[in-house]
């Protein structure tokens, strides 16, 4: 198996669960550094691979985003750096974990956890390549509930608490928090439930006393994600209601639930 290890709490848990399969000497962590990524995720990356006996490659990716950079340079003149910049590092990752895995034969795990995949913050053909998706029906709420489980269960911080303190953020732009696009996971995650879960319609929520406008947000994005989630790979089902079988949405037409 090989993993993009990011530092993060995602791709963290998730390369435990593997090693807790298949033994750490069939579990292979690359880290994939950009010019965003903070020296406190590269640490805690190496810290995890050696709290679990695993191998960490490290392949930095800033030489071979600079040179997508330098190729759009003439398409993208004029227009302010964003989403697409951003979008171009996690593909970049994408496929060197696919190019390993063609080479050495090893399954790509994916690290997207529920909420992501709900509200389609996630990258096609990037952090959502691969072979499997450990936690896909996991929301991010319960990722830090199961990596404090799992180090309860070792009895050691094998999963680091830096891990588990840091501000969540893709670390794909200056100074990013996932909350510059998102609400706040205890938040977003409620509401998740209810219109994912709980078959819930926005003005039941609402009712709920929940921010309208939050809402009528996350049900737009869930809505509008739906064709990232038929493409992505499968996963554990874990809860009531997983994307995939148990709820699929139209994506053909201009359907509002």
């Amino acid at each position: 198996m090989v993993i993009g290890l990011s530092g993060g709490v995602d791709s963290s848990l998730v390369a435990t669960i593997a090693v807790d399969a298949l033994g750490a000497e069939n579990v292979v962590a690359v880290a994939m550094p950009s010019r965003y990524s903070s020296q406190g995720s590269l640490s805690d990356a190496g810290l995890l691979a050696q709290n679990l006996g695993i191998s960490l490659m490290n392949i930095p990716i800033e030489k071979v985003f600079q040179a997508y950079l330098d190729l759009l340079a003439g398409p993208f003149s004029g227009i302010e750096s964003g989403t697409a910049e951003e979008n171009i590092q996690a593909r970049i990752r994408g496929n060197l974990l696919m190019a390993l895995s063609n080479k050495f034969g090893w399954l790509v795990l994916a690290t997207g956890n529920k909420s992501e995949m709900a509200t389609g913050y996630t990258t096609l053909y990037g952090d959502m390549a691969g072979g499997f998706s450990v936690i896909k029906d996991v929301p991010k709420t319960m990722v830090y509930k199961l990596a404090r489980y799992r180090n309860s269960v070792a009895g050691m911080e094998l999963i680091p608490p830096s891990v588990l303190a840091k501000t969540p953020s893709a670390e794909l732009g200056p100074d990013q928090r996932d909350t510059d696009t998102l609400p706040p996971y205890e938040l977003l995650d409620s509401v998740l439930t209810a219109y994912v879960e709980e078959d819930k319609s926005v003005e039941q929520i609402i009712r709920q006393g929940v921010d309208p406008e939050v809402v009528k947000k996350v049900a737009r994005l869930v809505d509008a994600s739906e064709y990232k989630r038929r493409q992505a790979p499968p996963g554990v089902k874990i809860t009531t209601k997983a994307f995939g079988r148990d709820r699929r949405l139209p994506i053909t037409n201009k359907f509002r639930g």
